[in-house]
């Protein structure tokens, strides 16, 4: 049994220390904590310090039997034009496609319907298919490829008409 208590414990310890990640085994249990490395933001204007965003990897296990990810469920919002926003659920790295060289799951112009994977999103090294909320036709996707996304954020817009 997972002492709860022990993992809180340790949680706060790499929480309140410089380092990134910890591995520890115990009694066959095996437990490792790491810690994202803060993001910053760089004034509006300036050049960013990357070469640019981090190639997923070459294969996204997206089977949550398989790989211990999940669908996640986006958020559908109404907004005044008439077209539902599709938002982020979780604070991840957005891929349009299940692999590099794989197409994109969908594009402007596509009709999607609901249930449908629309893409993924990494987050904390699981690879979540995000599935449209309601049927329509896509608009617009509103993030590029391997771009860091926020919880909230508008990733695409489909007109349901």
């Amino acid at each position: 049994m997972i002492d709860l208590e022990w993992i809180r414990r340790l949680i706060d310890m790499v929480d309140g220390s410089g380092i990134d990640s910890l591995e520890i085994s115990r009694f066959g249990t095996r437990v490792r904590i790491a810690k994202s490395p803060p993001v910053t933001v760089a004034p509006a204007g300036a050049a960013p310090a990357s070469s640019g965003p981090p190639a997923p990897p070459a294969t996204l296990p997206v089977n949550p039997d398989s790989s211990g990810g999940a669908a996640v469920e986006p958020v559908a919002e109404e907004v005044d034009s008439g077209l539902a926003e599709i938002t982020s659920p979780m604070v991840g790295t957005f891929y349009r496609s299940p692999a590099p060289d794989a197409p994109p799951y969908v594009e402007p112009g596509d009709r999607v319907q609901k249930g449908q994977t629309l893409c993924i999103l990494e987050a904390m090294k699981l690879m979540n298919e995000l599935e449209a909320e309601v049927s329509g036709t896509i608009r617009e996707i509103c993030v590029d490829n391997a771009e860091p996304v926020e919880f909230g954020q508008v990733l695409f817009r489909i007109d349901p008409a």
